[in-house]
């Protein structure tokens, strides 16, 4: 069996219910989004499925077995995840940060090798984050440390990575270019699952959503389904604009709805 799969999964935080009986899967080739207003869970389901938090109930399976089967090398060498604004509490230079995705990919006392410098000189490149290299990376703008984030989760390699907001504090010139990024990795055979605020980018480059609303799965399947006016009005309370261009179908909130 492939894929990763999340199955009826429940977080409870001091006695607050997170997600309650969530369920989705995570092919290769995908690039799935995860969507839903402020406090939905979606930050909490990422975690949970990397076995950052516990959960209550529900299982997660990575190519048919119980992630808790996997050791937590293996876990890394199958999944890797950019956490959204994640600190950075080292004067560590960014090449030297992005080259620790690539640590669960090393024997004990195994140094980095050529074939290491290369992806992280590759995964920099794809990031826009090259000429960052020896800056320390607590000295980066919110922008520039998310793309040296994304340079580290993809330096892995990994079968599945997992971004939480990897556009959020970018100019528009950058979210393109991860969401491009991001697209290429999934059509490369890669799972891609995202958390995303911003919806038009959600329906021009995702395969499918997961759309959570107080803890519970709402909608999932196609973006023109998920998308739908009666669910930006239930889950945002918001109204959209639509049109198409060239073929491709364009989404932007323009106001919020009466409900």
């Amino acid at each position: 069996m492939t894929g990763l799969k999340v199955k009826g999964v429940s977080v409870a935080i001091e006695e607050h219910q997170i997600l309650d009986n969530v369920s989705l899967n995570l092919e290769p080739g995908q690039l799935v989004g995860l969507i839903g207003p402020n406090g939905a869970g979606k930050s909490t389901l990422l975690k949970a499925i990397l076995g950052l938090i516990p959960c209550q109930q529900g299982e997660i399976l990575l190519a048919g077995q119980d992630i808790e089967q996997w050791s937590l090398k293996e876990r890394a060498q199958k999944i890797s995840y950019a956490a959204q604004g994640a600190p950075v509490h080292w004067p560590l230079t960014v090449e030297h940060m992005v080259s620790l995705g690539r640590i669960p990919h090393l024997g004990p006392w195994q140094k980095i090798g050529e074939e290491d410098h290369a992806a992280i000189q590759k995964a920099m490149e794809l990031t826009d984050s090259l000429h960052l290299a020896q800056r320390i990376t607590s000295t980066l703008s919110g922008g520039e440390r998310a793309c040296a984030m994304l340079a580290r989760a993809i330096v892995g390699n990994t079968p599945y990575l997992l971004a939480d907001e990897p556009v959020a504090s970018l100019d528009p010139f950058h979210q393109i270019q991860v969401m491009e990024i991001l697209k290429d990795l999934s059509t490369q055979g890669h799972g891609v699952l995202i958390v995303l605020h911003d919806l038009s980018l959600a329906q021009r480059y995702c395969d499918r959503l997961f759309l959570l609303h107080q803890g519970k799965l709402m909608a999932s399947g196609a973006t023109a389904e998920v998308l739908s006016d009666e669910n930006l009005e239930a889950a945002y309370h918001i109204r959209a604009a639509r049109w198409q261009d060239g073929g491709e179908s364009f989404l932007i909130p323009y106001k919020r709805s009466d409900k």
